[in-house]
């Protein structure tokens, strides 16, 4: 898609809003205003009345981007946060791509901030240089003498509000190189009284999530999908779906995966689904249960990997073993898990009066449902448009390479006669069983230690259902055969690890598998924190000091050491009260150091009672604490909701798993605390979407394991010998 845009063509585009300075950066870096010739890439529009609002290329769903990119922008530009909005971005990738992805317009892999940082700074403080040359320029003085305070213009003896300035600034060449501010002017940014902006209108319903949408004269849709993976709808008998008042007909994909039901709502489109009789070719369909694919996964540990992930001497690492005082190994097992985000899949499809078509999505990667419906309709991109919405959380399920829900939408949409929007629905049951999964995963490592304790050699190997392969990311993630995803966390970790060897071997994908918060770190992370804590007891020495023997070394390290020294601190290690026990885990993912320190009450066998959580982060400069603070919190909550109760299972391919009374989420009486301590810091910002869920499950493990000597190598907990109270 090629966009060549005027100044006078986007102005009046934004007019609606008074917008007549648009500003931003353009796809190589530089600095551009609205008269680009072309690739223009606007982060701020600022209005004749003064109003400024940020366009926000990452979607929101809950984490946080909408209050982070705009605090970015009325920081440099030197605005109160009650003076400036956000909207949403459009779909076009290649003015909003996420520059950590490539061409691609997603959010996802906590990369908002790390993409966006400086990004979002240029364009703030552009704008502000801009403004502060037109008022000089109007006022006949130096621009030196000028600054902007809380959306006031002033100095030289004067003083206005920057509105008054904008029409001027519109006709000045953007600076190639705006000043950003010193860390010692910021007034925003690490402010932790900084509050979120979409705070209010969630709290009083005037938030609009994409369930939210209703359109006049909309149908709901809903899809029939088969109990197994890969079977496809041949034949249908919708005779019992025609009592159901406000059904209006059925019809299979053309891709045969479902039946789309539609109906005038959401309730008759359910109770016509039910009633439809569905014949289904099972030929490629899934047939195996859980206990096949443990099976299968559990025999690859114990045969020689496909793959040498770090290309390292196997053959050195078993020799280092065969001469160890002693050797600690376990072997562990992951199940799957679903996201289950707390609002559902939905979507809906409209046609516009130009002959294109209108999505309006809670849209994590807009560019994979863009493309895909520019192929569906057969329409050239610039037809299609998405109009993003906030989403009631996501945990990864909104961006499927497939684009899968989107994809449903459009095949229900094309076989109408396009006269009525779509409103495709899933319910809870739909996306517990007929989703997508975090895969199941087996690890077994083996730990030889020398006479004093110490590390000489670690055998580690990996096997389970990849993500990445067959799909459009396989490029990004692929490496020689490795798909990163898979062992991302322990293959890279920052612990200095003498001897190691990382394995993996690919088993059949079970089900349709997808990045899940924190994706591989999800199970990495878990058993690498296990095992530094099973080889801390085996040689007699605290797991915390044991650890930190193995972060000495360059700033990697340091800073997984900072926050482990800050956890433990704080959480006053080895100093739990009386009837309690206290675990630990530090781990790196997506760039940032997060250690937790779990402290409990009661044994495995008479009830668990999660008193405490400590965390501390150091996810370079805080731009927003208090959303680093909730993210910390909801990530913790989190990893340790799924890892206590749940799991997906299989019989005879289908899913067990119904709906939250047998997928059961957090509930808030689970962690009577969590506090979390930030790490100050000047480097380069990084994400806290997905940071604080890999180290919450192996804290847990290790504060069970100190109370009930009991270590918890399969999940989830309440299957393999534990009770909570």
């Amino acid at each position: 898609m090629t966009i060549s845009t005027s100044r006078r063509g986007f102005l009046k585009a934004a007019a609606a809003s008074g917008a007549v300075l648009v500003l931003g950066i353009r796809p190589d870096g530089v600095l551009a205003a609205a008269d680009s010739p072309a690739m223009l890439n606007p982060f701020v529009k600022i209005g004749t009345d003064g109003s400024v609002t940020a366009i926000v290329k990452h979607f929101e769903k809950g984490q946080g981007p909408a209050t982070g990119l705009s605090t970015l922008i009325a920081e440099e530009l030197g605005l109160r946060m009650d003076q400036i909005d956000y909207e949403f971005a459009p779909s076009n990738p290649e003015i909003y791509n996420n520059t950590l992805f490539g061409p691609v317009q997603g959010t996802g892999g906590s990369t908002a901030m790390a993409n966006s940082y400086l990004q979002y700074r240029q364009a703030g403080a552009a704008a502000r240089e801009m403004l502060i040359e037109a008022a000089a320029q109007t006022w006949g003085v130096e621009a030196s003498a000028l600054r902007i305070e809380e959306g006031v213009v002033s100095g030289a003896g004067n003083t206005a509000p920057l509105g008054d300035f904008v029409e001027t600034a519109a006709t000045l060449e953007a600076p190639a190189e705006p000043r950003l501010k010193d860390p010692s002017e910021f007034r925003l940014i690490g402010n932790p009284d900084v509050r979120r902006l979409d705070s209010a209108i969630k709290g009083d319903g005037r938030a609009q999530y994409a369930i939210d949408v209703f359109l006049p004269n909309q149908m709901v849709a809903m899809i029939k999908r088969p109990e197994q993976r890969g079977a496809l709808a041949t034949g249908l008998d919708d005779s019992g779906a025609q009592e159901v008042k406000g059904y209006i007909r059925a019809a299979i994909l053309p891709n045969q995966a479902g039946v789309a039901v539609y109906a005038e709502n959401t309730w008759a489109a359910m109770q016509a689904r039910d009633a439809i009789e569905v014949e289904w070719d099972m030929s490629a369909a899934e047939t195996r249960s859980s206990d096949a694919i443990e099976a299968e996964i559990r025999a690859a540990l114990d045969a020689e990997p496909t793959y040498n992930v770090n290309k390292t001497d196997a053959a050195a690492t078993q020799a280092a073993l065969d001469g160890a005082a002693q050797v600690v190994e376990q072997t562990f097992y992951f199940p799957l898990l679903a996201h289950a985000p707390m609002e559902p899949l939905n979507c809906t499809i409209e046609a516009t009066e130009d002959g294109g078509i209108l999505l309006h999505d809670g849209c994590q990667f807009p560019t994979g449902p863009h493309m895909a419906m520019a192929e569906i309709f057969q329409l050239p991109m610039e037809k299609i448009q998405i109009k993003t919405m906030l989403a009631g959380g996501s945990f990864g399920r909104r961006a499927t390479p497939t684009a899968d829900y989107q994809v449903e939408a459009a095949l229900a949409f094309v076989m109408t006669d396009r006269t009525r929007p779509v409103k495709l629905v899933w319910s809870r049951e739909d996306d517990l069983r007929s989703g997508y999964y975090r895969p199941a995963f087996g690890h077994k490592v083996r730990v030889g230690l020398d006479a004093d304790g110490a590390i000489v050699g670690w055998d580690h190997r990996i096997a389970g259902q990849p993500i990445m392969k067959g799909t459009s990311f396989e490029s990004f993630s692929v490496r020689d055969g490795v798909d990163h995803t898979s062992v991302e966390g322990a293959a890279d970790t920052p612990y200095r690890i003498p001897a190691a060897h990382f394995g993996l071997t690919d088993t059949e994908k079970a089900t349709s598998t997808l990045w899940w918060r924190a994706v591989g770190h999800t199970h990495t992370a878990y058993v690498m924190e296990v095992m530094m804590d099973m080889a801390a007891s085996a040689a007699g020495q605290d797991p915390v000091a044991y650890r930190l023997k193995y972060l000495e070394g360059d700033l990697d390290q340091q800073r997984m050491a900072g926050v482990l020294k800050l956890a433990t601190d704080e959480a006053g290690w080895g100093k739990a009260p009386a009837g309690r026990s206290q675990g630990v885990a530090v781990h790196k993912s997506f760039g940032t150091y997060v250690a937790e320190v779990v402290e409990i009450s009661g044994t495995a066998e008479d009830g668990v009672r999660i008193e405490k959580v400590t965390c501390a982060v150091d996810c370079g400069v805080a731009v927003n604490p208090d959303v680093i603070k909730a993210q910390m919190e909801g990530g913790i909550g989190y990893g340790i909701g799924h890892v206590m109760r749940d799991q997906i299972t299989l019989t005879d391919g289908a899913v067990d798993q119904y709906n939250f009374p047998d997928y059961e989420p957090l509930r808030i009486g689970d962690i009577a605390e969590i506090n979390v301590h930030i790490v100050a810091s000047a480097e380069a910002p990084t994400g806290v979407g997905e940071p604080g869920t890999p180290p919450a499950a192996p804290a847990l493990a290790n504060a069970i394991a100190a109370s009930s000597d009991l270590r918890v190598s399969s999940l989830p907990m309440v299957e393999n010998g534990v009770s909570f109270a």
